[in-house]
């Protein structure tokens, strides 16, 4: 909420923020109203837009699918001090909060979640929801396939052009966790170096 309330400061209106939760019993979040998905449906507005700002990545695909279902928009919520260098493609919906870089050569799915000082370098590719906690680092010809999160403080260590690094679709990589391979669909990995926990 405040990256977008700080991306709005000054633009022509009017506009109002709310935050949507289907938890009827609150009423407010941190001094904005909260409203269900229902009441926010019916709220009077000529257009609506959302930031999906939950961290699991098929949850957060499974509200983008009933979102546009209703209509809604998608909004990137980005901070002021990112870092965007050249040819970055960045799907709608991206949350990029406060110190976040992106390097060259990127292209990135939507509805990415990228937390407090998580970095991608060159030549990467991430897919759609995927999620970086804090302190990401993501190192040059890395794929993020959809729905991976990345763990606070974990390192993905660089791929080679035509051989990168792969975090497979559902996989979890652990807090803190340096990846020196592959880790495969679905997968959870731990430690450093980053070893197979558990796998779906």
């Amino acid at each position: 909420m405040p990256l977008v309330r700080m991306q709005l400061a000054g633009a022509e209106g009017p506009w109002e923020l709310v935050f949507v939760d289907d938890d009827p019993s609150i009423s407010h979040i941190n001094g904005y109203q909260c409203l269900t998905f229902s009441q926010f449906l019916h709220y009077p507005a000529k257009t609506r837009h959302m930031v999906l700002a939950v961290a699991n990545g098929a949850i957060r695909e499974r509200l983008a699918v009933r979102c546009s279902g209703e209509g809604i928009g998608f909004y990137e919520a980005r901070a002021a001090n990112v870092i965007q260098l050249d040819e970055v493609q960045i799907g709608p919906g991206a949350v990029l909060s406060p110190f976040v870089s992106l390097t060259s050569n990127i292209r990135i799915g939507q509805h990415f979640h990228a937390n407090l000082y998580s970095y991608v370098e060159h030549d990467c590719v991430i897919g759609d929801y995927a999620t970086f906690a804090p302190g990401v680092q993501c190192n040059g010809n890395v794929h993020v396939e959809d729905r991976a999160f990345i763990g606070a403080g974990a390192i993905l260590r660089p791929g080679r052009p035509g051989d990168p690094l792969v975090i497979g679709q559902d996989a979890v990589v652990g807090m803190g966790a340096v990846v020196t391979r592959s880790v495969p669909p679905g997968a959870t990995v731990v430690g450093n170096p980053a070893r197979l926990l558990h796998k779906k």
